[in-house]
């Protein structure tokens, strides 16, 4: 994975014109590139597209088209970008629906400038983001997911790709829900060399995010390792 190459470009999808200005204005006056904003759902999808921002700050309430569906459509169309939801709701049901329809992270709107800036440089570089109490909750949902009775599958069922012992290291820590930054201090390496052995995995296992990832890992059983 290549080293990041100038700001990084962010687009901020909100319905309140004084709440998307403010937090645009802080993200640019902290060095990041605001490509686009948008109001609604569906000029969110088309000024998205056009703009190609690294990171989606997108509120789940939007007129036209609902947050959620901006999501879907957005990262179905380009799994590579980064969605951080930020929300007045903190409703279980909400943050559920919006990491499944692929959003990396979800913070409150009562976040404070400083953890929304932090927020999304963390989002930037496929960290998890959620606001403390949610991530627990995504965790357990995947759980969930994951001891629900699987689809029949044939026999000829291709056998799981093989990860070198470091990268299944790695896999284990992502599960238990550790961040990027913890895992390399946990393992004595640097953050970039997470990074590469988690683009590695996602490449073996055709997985496109860090979601999908701990999904995977759970289902097998590795959080609890």
């Amino acid at each position: 994975m290549n080293e990041r190459r100038g700001p990084i470009r962010v687009m901020v999808v909100d319905d309140h014109p004084m709440w998307r200005d403010a937090v645009a204005r802080d993200l640019a006056e902290s060095g990041f590139e605001v490509v686009a904003t948008a109001g609604d759902g569906e000029q969110a999808v088309r000024r998205a597209k056009a703009a190609a921002p690294d990171v989606l700050v997108l509120d789940l309430n939007l007129p036209v088209l609902p947050g959620v569906q901006v999501c879907k459509e957005l990262v179905g169309a380009n799994p590579a970008l980064r969605v951080l939801v930020l929300s007045a709701s903190g409703e279980h049901a909400d943050v559920l629906e919006a990491v499944k329809s692929g959003a990396t992270g979800y913070l409150l709107k009562s976040a404070s400038t400083e953890e929304l800036l932090d927020a999304v440089r963390r989002t930037a570089v496929g960290d998890p983001v959620f606001t403390p109490g949610l991530a627990g909750l995504v965790l357990g949902e995947y759980r969930r997911l994951a001891s629900d009775p699987a689809p029949a599958a044939g026999s000829d069922e291709p056998k799981a790709p093989r990860l070198t012992d470091r990268e299944t290291e790695v896999l284990r820590l992502v599960a238990k829900g550790l961040s990027y930054k913890q895992i390399a201090e946990r393992l004595v390496i640097s953050h970039r060399t997470v990074q590469n052995h988690v683009q590695n995995t996602l490449g073996k296992l055709q997985l496109h995010n860090r979601v999908e990832l701990v999904r995977y890992a759970i289902e097998r059983g590795l959080d609890d390792a």
